[in-house]
């Protein structure tokens, strides 16, 4: 190519001004499903072993969501750029993985820090005004305090960053699946996500900041990896071979597995999360960089809590201890048996069950909430709607947790001294083996006096109240009194399951309102709580042992359990939530029961929906391509697309370029359709052939620079060459047809009629060589394709090597197959049913000539008899003669 070699001189691109993309919230949810029944098959009520069903509406929405590939384009100009990007060298990539871990780590520390010292505030305070019985004050106060903190919250997500409520985990995994999705890694969103977040959940809402946490560790990893950023209006000129697609997910996922590692202290756990549940491209190494930020990530976070409690300097900087990096520590281990897989089983049905209840009903009020919002046409109202709902439920929460205590009798402390007797006067420390928490909550309960009986220090009509320890406090310290051990009488039924119900309903409700918030300490808490109760009803049936074959019924172990099976039924989680549980329990003696309930769990919520996230992601119509393609015909029968081919589902009548096109005619190109993706063709004896594929985005980056517009005749002018790096940092909005700048430029080029003699020559921005398969070829292939190199596009050719068609990432979702091949599998069924007729009428008439063959049988029957009768009188004969 000696024309391509003369072209040294770089061109630096004009780069119109980014456009402002209208933010997204549920508000732009579609809404033509009101026709459709409440437990409509296909919608929130399906198997995960059936595709989604959109309607219209929904698909028109998933169509405006663009899709990007995992590797860059390999075209000329990505590999001129790679000779001058040191991609080979590694130490920088390990420096930055290991900046993003404590970049992570010092995020989760100061949001636990900020969270605890909002919360720490309002429950001390409330709690001494109850102690003083000033109910009506108490009430006021944490009524007004904790309004204050999500008022805030929800008012800068509605106002500056609608896309920073909610966790985030669904666009999170959409966009490292390959769809594009705005506004969801801005420097904007960060900072609402955070201050949201810890004022939501400071403020006492049933939520957690997990989700979130997760959320942010991606954003870090966006940000410092590409070192620059468009809200800020910077670009730091160092370490730009991060800035393409491959690095900048991979820093992503290491983001996202650094945040659990901060949430948790849990970087296995964090690394399993990140490959399990957000990664759709995964690797050895990876792995390895992805465990390494993880670890940093934890160290950070628990260097920092060390030294620090509520921003309070401690004196103890560098010493884990054991309360603060375990964070649910369960402080005496109890040894398996066998029988306890019994309830282990039970309690990963329930989790199945309740957590397809939690999506079913999540994602209802989701779709319900959205279509109320959008019959508000006044957008103050509308604000004030999106604001006062999450202060509504607030107001809810805090009049419970005030209020709700007091409809339940005060309980004495007591432990069991004997087989038969339970007593009021008993040791309330861990000097005993079965003991009651010393740090129940009194509420109005009578504090007791101090007795001393054999040296030792006892409490006389001491009693505490049930419902309190686990509503007056946070969400954490909820969890740890379920989870504790030897403490088989500290909860009964009642409040178990008055707490599991209101917390069941309050925190389905509160996810998706218009803050920044996480669902993981709810969902502990809901399990934790249904685990105490199967706890209780053991210890019922059996006694509590202190020695022995049944040691193992504790209550507090099938608490962890519990807790371990609704995460599992909601989250579909299996590897990553054992080891998180491991990791933030330290229980290694239940991780047998724990893997049996989790799998348990899964399988049953399998059968009744989508995981929550993957819900999500439907319900706000982002496309995703899942593991292995889910078939079905008329919604019963599961088809096989080893059967199909490519030919079947693939776009045909493309429109295609030439490697030298004039101006003009790629101008009305783009004005007149709306396809992102271009086959390069070009004619070899008398036949076209594939040479390139290049896509609108370059396109647009290109019709722009109209420096590099040639003449048709061929001459000495050097015409200039953009870098690769240009296509890199173009504006985002260059990818979506015909928009500012763009359709003026394109406009003009097709009115303007010197442009019909000005040519662009391609050759050196097309990817050469594109992945092309035959029309023959196994479509379940074609979906492993896509799935595992991150495909955006994938060109068709048939038996003579001519293009016949393109498929594109939502061809292969599971509706659209389903759509494309509806006939065809209509078509093989009638043929296998006709096939079957035949066979079957084949199988009746050689039935019949086979029974009119039997009467001639019959017949030569009685000859037959005649002559046995016959042989049987001469042998009869011939005995009497001997």
């Amino acid at each position: 190519m000696p024309k391509l070699l003369r072209r040294k001189k770089k061109l630096r691109a004009y780069v119109p001004a980014e456009i402002e993309d209208a933010d997204e919230d549920d508000e732009m949810l579609p809404d033509d499903h009101t026709n459709l029944t409440f437990f409509q098959a296909g919608r929130e009520l399906e198997s995960t072993y059936t595709s989604h069903s959109y309607t219209k509406k929904e698909q028109e929405k998933l169509s405006e969501y663009e899709s990007f590939d995992y590797l860059s384009p390999q075209s000329y100009s990505y590999t001129d750029w790679l000779r001058t990007a040191h991609v080979q060298v590694e130490w920088d990539r390990w420096f930055m993985m290991g900046l993003i871990g404590f970049a992570v780590g010092i995020v989760g520390f100061l949001l636990h820090q900020f969270i605890d010292l909002i919360s720490g505030t309002k429950f001390s305070v409330a709690g001494r005004m109850i102690e003083e019985g000033r109910f009506g004050v108490a009430w006021i106060f944490a009524i007004g305090y904790s309004i204050l903190f999500v008022l805030v919250s929800a008012s800068i997500v509605v106002f500056i960053r609608p896309s920073a409520g909610g966790s985030g985990m669904p666009e999170l995994i959409g966009f490292l699946n390959g769809s594009r999705i705005r506004k969801v890694f801005s420097f904007k969103t960060m900072i609402v996500k955070f201050f949201s977040c810890v004022c939501a959940v400071g403020s006492g809402l049933p939520i957690g900041p997990e989700g979130p946490m997760i959320h942010l560790g991606g954003l870090v990893g966006a940000g410092l990896s590409q070192l620059k950023s468009d809200t800020l209006k910077f670009k730091l000129p160092i370490l730009q071979k991060f800035r393409n697609p491959k690095d900048r997910r991979d820093f992503i996922n290491a983001g996202v597995g650094a945040g659990v590692s901060a949430a948790f202290g849990s970087p296995v756990g964090g690394l399993l999360f990140a490959m399990e549940e957000v990664a759709s491209f995964w690797s050895i190494k990876q792995s390895w960089m992805t465990f390494f930020c993880c670890m940093v990530s934890t160290a950070t976070t628990d260097l920092f809590n060390s030294a620090f409690d509520g921003f309070k300097y401690t004196g103890e900087f560098g010493a884990f201890k054991e309360e603060k990096y375990i964070i649910f520590e369960v402080k005496r281990g109890i040894a398996l048996n066998l029988v306890a897989f019994v309830p282990s089983i039970i309690l990963g049905i329930i989790g199945g069950i309740l957590g397809a209840l939690f999506i079913f009903l999540n994602v209802k009020i989701r779709r319900y909430r959205s279509s109320l919002l959008k019959r508000i046409n006044n957008k103050r109202w509308k604000a004030a709607c999106k604001i006062g709902e999450p202060v509504f439920i607030m107001a809810i929460m805090a009049t419970i947790s005030v209020f709700l205590p007091s409809a339940f009798p005060c309980t004495p402390f007591r432990c069991r001294l004997d087989v038969d007797t339970s007593s009021p006067k008993c040791l309330t420390d861990r000097r005993h083996p079965l003991h009651l928490e010393p740090n129940v909550e009194l509420y109005t309960c009578e504090a007791g006096v101090n007795v001393n009986y054999n040296d030792t220090t006892i409490f006389y009509n001491r009693s505490y109240s049930q419902v309190a320890t686990l509503m007056f406090v946070t969400g954490e310290e909820a969890i740890k009194h379920l989870l504790s051990r030897d403490t088989h009488l500290e909860f009964d039924y009642g409040p178990l399951i008055a707490i599991l119900v209101i917390y069941f309903i309050l925190s389905c409700w509160s996810s998706g309102t218009s803050v920044a918030s996480g669902l993981v300490v709810p969902m502990l808490l809901i399990g934790s709580l249904y685990g105490r109760i199967v706890g209780r009803i053991m210890v019922h049936m059996f006694g509590i042992h202190r020695v022995g074959y049944w040691t193992w019924i504790d209550p507090g172990a099938f608490a962890l359990i519990g807790a371990a099976s609704f995460f599992a039924g909601v989250s579909r989680l299996t590897m990553s939530l054992t080891v998180i549980m491991m990791e933030i329990t330290n229980d290694v003696q239940f991780l047998l029961c724990i893997m049996t309930a989790v799998i348990i769990a899964k399988w049953v919520g399998d059968n009744i929906t989508h995981s929550l996230y993957h819900a999500l992601m439907e319900m706000k119509c982002i496309p995703f391509l899942n593991w292995e393609p889910v078939i079905l015909h008329d919604k019963k029968d599961n088809v096989s697309v080893e059967f199909f081919n490519a030919g079947q589902v693939m776009a045909k009548n493309l429109v295609v370029l030439r490697p030298r096109e004039s101006v003009a005619n790629v101008a009305k190109l783009l004005l007149n359709c709306q396809h992102c993706g271009f086959p390069v063709v070009k004619e070899v004896e008398g036949t076209e052939i594939v040479c390139g594929l290049i896509k609108r985005p370059e396109l647009n980056l290109i019709m722009l620079q109209e420096e590099l517009f040639e003449t048709n005749e061929e001459s000495d002018v050097e015409v200039p060459l953009l870098d690769y790096q240009q296509f890199i940092e173009a504006p985002k909005h260059l990818e979506k047809p015909n928009e500012g700048p763009v359709k003026e430029a394109l406009e003009k080029y097709c009115n303007d009629e010197k442009y019909n003699d000005l040519y662009i020559d391609l050759v050196p921005y097309y990817g050469e060589a594109p992945i092309c398969i035959s029309e023959t070829y196994s479509l379940y292939r074609v979906y492993v394709l896509f799935r595992t190199l991150g495909l955006r596009h994938l060109i068709v050719t048939d038996t003579n090597n001519r293009i016949a068609g393109m498929i594109t990432r939502k061809d292969l979702m599971g509706h659209n197959i389903e759509l494309r091949l509806g006939p065809l599998i209509k078509d093989a069924l009638k043929s296998e049913a006709k096939i079957a007729d035949n066979i079957m009428q084949e199988i009746h008439d050689t039935t019949r000539e086979a029974h009119g063959a039997i009467p001639e049988a019959h017949d030569t029957t009685p000859e037959a008899h005649g002559i046995t009768q016959e042989a049987d009188d001469t042998a009869q004969k011939e005995d009497k003669q001997e």
